[in-house]
């Protein structure tokens, strides 16, 4: 019986295909979109960034801030609250305009009631920018709110939540309680700004001021 000699593999070698001109207009299609998709996102970013390097880097020599600005900030969880309606609501509804929040119990002392007062007055002395900010009470407990309190805080974003929710987002300074500050959160929804204990309304309206002439480029009144 015959053997076949053993032979070497034989390897065949295909050219690759080459592109028709449809093909590499459709890849040079590909490719300006990618770009435009990065220049929009340059374009729609660049405001947001340049409040923040207007107001954080590029400060003038000698000036300070009032509030002790929060580094790194801290995003906004999803908190789930009650407003004053008793409806269910979660903390991130309150994002898209710049929040002013005080924390507080329900029952309200007299300490509560001073810092709803400031809050107040800080937003009215804004003038007409104030709409760019929310005053926010986040109460905490389980005291019902008076009818005094309702009136009060009728022009007050209003929710109750858990304190143990909220204290893994709101810090307060070493040797301070939580309810003792006012804090400030921006239209993204970062924590970046807390006020110290004892308000000086003045200082704290230059602050409020800056803030919301920086970030004029791309916040606007309303969500």
């Amino acid at each position: 019986m015959s053997q076949t000699p053993d032979e070497p593999l034989t390897l065949t070698v295909h050219s690759m295909p080459k592109l028709d001109a449809a093909s590499a207009r459709d890849a040079a299609s590909t490719r300006a979109g990618r770009w435009k998709m990065v220049l929009l996102f340059l374009v729609c970013a660049a405001p947001v960034i340049a409040s923040y390097l207007t107001y954080y880097v590029i400060r003038p020599e000698g000036r300070h801030n009032y509030g002790e600005l929060i580094d790194p900030q801290r995003p906004m969880p999803d908190i789930m609250g009650t407003n004053v309606q008793g409806e269910p609501v979660s903390l991130l509804a309150l994002k898209d305009q710049w929040l002013l929040i005080s924390v507080a119990d329900s029952a309200c002392s007299e300490a509560c009631q001073q810092h709803l007062y400031l809050q107040r007055q800080l937003r009215e002395t804004l003038g007409r920018e104030k709409d760019r900010l929310d005053w926010v009470w986040l109460r905490t407990g389980s005291a019902e709110m008076s009818e005094s309190l309702r009136a009060a805080t009728a022009a007050a974003q209003v929710v109750l939540v858990d304190t143990d929710s909220l204290a893994a987002w709101l810090v307060p300074a070493e040797g301070r309680r939580i309810e003792d500050h006012l804090y400030v959160v921006d239209p993204l929804g970062n924590w970046m700004m807390r006020f110290p204990a004892d308000l000086d309304s003045k200082r704290a309206k230059r602050d409020l001021d800056r803030l919301l002439r920086a970030s004029s480029f791309w916040d606007k009144a309303g969500r």
